[in-house]
């Protein structure tokens, strides 16, 4: 073996032998010589120089034991024996043992190690040279090297080929490292090496007999599957996959469930059965299985269950037998039973039975589906009670629909009730008398059929109507108000220019001027809500932009709120307004803020969602389609119901008084709809809320530009803004025509001034010739801005036209024909802005 300390040559030592009994015989004898003499000479004087010498030659002697057993050339016979026991354990282990210090030289290896490296003399090959070959070969070493430098543990089974000792094509290793303590202080790493290859191959026997009684169970004549609590298919055999037309190659483990071949009011009454611990159940159905292609197969399932000891259902064992017409013939009653159990199952109508007392004699699966909170056992062995199907609120009228249906009643009125349990579904209820007693005792039917869709669309209807009616108000509104802040900002520009800031007055300008942009904001915000405001859509990698907008997020969170950002592979390209965009991840991130007061975690994540995956998501109106989705999720105190269903509305908060307006999500919700996009909402309380955006998928097109070329051609403001020509301004409001006219006035232009489209084409026909520009209003009294284009063009077919309106650009776009060119000014605007458009449309 190769020891600590040891050279090539020398390949063994035992530090276990030293003499450290010898010394301690010899000083302990020199202790009792010095005792004896010492009781001799102790009454002389002429002693006493002697007796201190004695003394100091037993203190050098006790100072040379404890040095001797400091530095280990002195141990007890325990110490030694235990190490000998442990060189022996080590040299003699059957898997290869190697100790290697953090600088790579091997300190130790055992004879294990030796045979499986191959090493004779001083040539021991480290653990990194003994594994090479194949890729995944170099990567488990690498990992368990990198685990070895760290002092941590770490274990691999590697497959080599050829085996290590080249006697067999491949060999398999299990390979184990962890960190080695030593007395010394400096690290070393012991690695464990065991060939495993018989025991793979063991394994591997094992699993070709069981292969052969998968076989055996998958070509049986009769179907099997077993199924677990949640409703999942775990496993399929060959006969049944064939029956049902699914390549068992392609299903596999859990890639089918219980709903995609029963229909699903029977499958919350196949995974709701309750037992006694440790007992099992079986269950006998005779139903209509759900083909591949949508054809249906008639089968009896004998469906058995065992319960744990803790109550629990486990996975079941299911026997399925085909019915189908000359498979299996049935006659008289049993194919009669079979028929009927098929159709009473299937209906999709809840159906049930009870007696006198009000208790559930039978019911079919529709009824346990509708009926999820209603206990399956009643007292005494008898059904439930169908009260308790029902919230308290409502088992008053169920009572009384009961003691008329025992009466032999037959003018009961349908009743609209509400099921048990949290969810609290809506549900229409026939009761209808038996007539005569049956045999088990009932005395009506009911008949239950599930609203909670239809009431669901009546709600959301309804608050569609109320959002719309809301979303014109406020477009209305905010356009007429558009017109007054116009005003304001121009007039506040205007005195700006004719005061210095050394002004006294300059400052409250400049307030009156902030103030007003602060409401076209929320102006803004309003016609987002409403869908009519300006959007400049262009194609995005939301990845880039998210990450650009990721610093401005940290500020905007705080040092509490720990910021996730997670980017999807190979994102799509999607077309949309960027600084909308980064409107609605900033209203979205200041919300998850403020519902995070003692601070959480926001994560922000991309990711490409596929037509099929968008169809399983199922959100609210939006169609199976490629999407690309900006999930923003939060640690937050969560939303109740109640409030989740009015968070879309305008100028409702849950904020304190002066603390928000109330339009961010409504804000949001307008971008995202503007926008041909969807959001989606899920939130639990005390857990936190997560907002899911998908924006349709642009594929762009070659007349695109990048992105950065897109940047680059941006034209830049002139630096002179005076300039020549007749300029037509076209205005309804007095005070905007007034302000602008003054504004384009100042810096060179002549300007003809129309309150309305009529008076615009009165003045050109009178005029006689075209004017350089035309800059009109799209919304206006008598005639609007698109209508006295179209008068226009058939006069000046090359006439330049800027619009400007306080509506989104699309919203009058297609009032014009195709490929018919204009310039854009949304307002509200600045008195530069409109002086900086008109400068530049004049320059072409």
């Amino acid at each position: 073996m190769v020891h600590e300390g040891e050279t090539p040559k020398d390949m063994t030592i035992d530090r276990s032998d030293r003499p450290g009994h010898i010394g301690l015989v010899l000083l302990l004898a020199t202790l009792l010589v010095g005792a004896i003499l010492s009781l001799r000479f102790l009454g002389s004087e002429q002693a006493q120089p002697l007796i201190l010498a004695l003394l100091a030659l037993f203190a050098m002697a006790g100072v040379f034991f404890l040095f001797a057993m400091a530095i280990g050339v002195i141990q007890f016979a325990g110490q030694g024996a235990r190490n000998d026991i442990t060189k022996i354990m080590a040299d003699t282990a059957g898997e290869g043992l190697v100790v290697v210090e953090d600088d790579g030289r091997v300190i130790y290896a055992n004879e294990g190690y030796l045979s499986l490296a191959g090493s004779s003399g001083g040539d021991v090959r480290a653990v990194e040279r003994l594994f090479t070959g194949a890729p995944e070969v170099s990567e488990a070493i690498y990992r368990l090297a990198q685990a070895a430098r760290e002092h941590r543990s770490g274990s691999e089974e590697i497959r080599l080929s050829p085996s290590l000792d080249g006697s067999q094509e491949f060999g398999w290793y299990r390979v184990r490292v962890r960190a080695l303590p030593r007395p010394s202080g400096r690290q070393a790493a012991l690695w464990t090496i065991a060939d495993v290859t018989h025991e793979r191959e063991r394994q591997e026997n094992v699993f070709q007999e069981l292969q052969h009684a998968i076989d055996y169970l998958d070509h049986a004549p009769a179907g099997f599957l077993s199924i677990d609590p949640n409703g999942a298919i775990i496993y399929l055999n060959a006969t049944l996959a064939s029956w049902l037309d699914y390549d068992l190659a392609q299903v596999g483990s859990g890639g089918l469930a219980l709903a995609d071949v029963v229909p699903r009011n029977v499958v919350a009454m196949m995974t709701s059965f309750s037992g006694e611990p440790g007992s099992v159940r079986t269950e006998t159905f005779d139903l209509d299985l759900r083909r591949r292609n949508g054809q249906f197969l008639p089968v009896r399932l004998y469906h058995r269950i065992a319960f744990g000891q803790n109550g629990r259902m486990g996975a079941s064992r299911t026997l399925v037998l085909n019915r189908s017409p000359g498979v299996e013939v049935d006659e008289g009653q049993r194919a009669a039973e079979v028929r009927f159990a098929r159709f009473f199952n299937n209906t999709p109508i809840a159906i049930a039975t009870v007696n006198k007392a009000g208790r559930i004699v039978q019911a079919n699966a529709p009824f346990t589906r509708l009926f999820v909170a209603l206990p399956r056992t009643g007292e005494a062995g008898e059904g439930p009670s169908i009260l308790d199907a029902f919230q308290e609120n409502d088992r008053a009228q169920i009572e009384a629909a009961l003691k008329a249906a025992a009466e032999n009643r037959g003018d009961i009125q349908p009743l609209e009730l509400h099921t048990a349990g949290e969810a609290g579904g809506s549900v229409r209820v026939w009761v209808t008398p038996v007539g005569e007693t049956g045999s088990d005792g009932e005395t009506a039917i009911l008949y239950g059929l599930d609203t909670t869709d239809f009431r669901k669309v009546e709600e959301q209807l309804a608050q569609s109507q109320k959002m719309n009616a809301v979303g014109q108000l406020a477009g209305g509104v905010a356009h007429d108000f558009n017109n007054v802040l116009q005003a304001i900002i121009g007039y506040s520009d205007l005195l700006l220019a004719n005061h210095r800031p050394t002004d006294p007055s300059f400052q409250d300008i400049m307030q009156i001027k902030q103030n007003a942009n602060r409401a076209a904001s929320l102006v803004r915000q309003l016609l987002a809500f409403s869908r009519r405001q300006t959007l400049r859509p262009e194609v995005l990698n939301l990845n880039d932009r998210l990450y650009e907008l990721s610093m401005l997020l940290k500020r905007l969170l705080g040092e509490r709120v720990e910021l996730d950002l997670s980017h999807g592979r190979d994102l799509w390209f999607v077309k949309a307004d960027l600084n909308q965009f980064e409107q609605v991840v900033m209203n979205l991130a200041v919300n998850a803020r403020d519902a995070m007061p003692n601070g959480g975690r926001l994560a922000i994540r991309t990711a490409n969602v596929a037509a099929s995956e968008a169809a399983r998501r199922n959100v609210n109106g939006m169609p199976p389609a490629d999407y690309v989705v900006v999930e923003v999720s939060d640690t937050g105190t969560g939303m109740t119901p109640d409030v989740m269903g009015k968070i879309f509305e305008p100028f409702f908060t849950t904020k304190e008084v002066g603390k928000g307006t109330g339009l961010g999500l409504s804000t949001v919700f307008g971008i995202v709809k503007q926008s041909g996009g969807f959001i989606d909402v899920d939130s639990k309380v005390g857990q936190g809320t997560t907002f899911r955006i998908y924006l349709p998928r642009h594929i762009p097109g070659i007349e695109e530009m990048p992105e950065e070329t897109k940047a680059e051609t941006v034209k830049k403001p002139a630096a002179d803004m005076t300039g020549q020509g007749t300029i037509l301004l076209v205005e309804d409001e007095d005070p905007v025509r007034a302000v602008n006219a003054r504004a384009l006035s100042a810096r060179g232009y002549t300007v003809l001034e129309a309150a309305s489209g009529i008076e615009a084409l009165q003045i050109i026909e009178e005029r006689g010739a075209p004017v350089d520009l035309v800059v009109s209003d799209v919304v206006m009294p008598e005639m609007d801005g698109p209508t006295l284009l179209g008068e226009l063009r058939k006069l000046y077919p090359d006439l330049k036209v800027i619009f400007v309106s306080g509506y989104a650009e699309d919203a009058f776009r297609k009032n014009l024909p195709d490929g018919e060119e204009f310039n854009f000014l949304p307002k509200p605007f600045s008195l530069r802005q409109l002086v900086e458009i008109v400068k530049q449309v004049m320059a072409r």
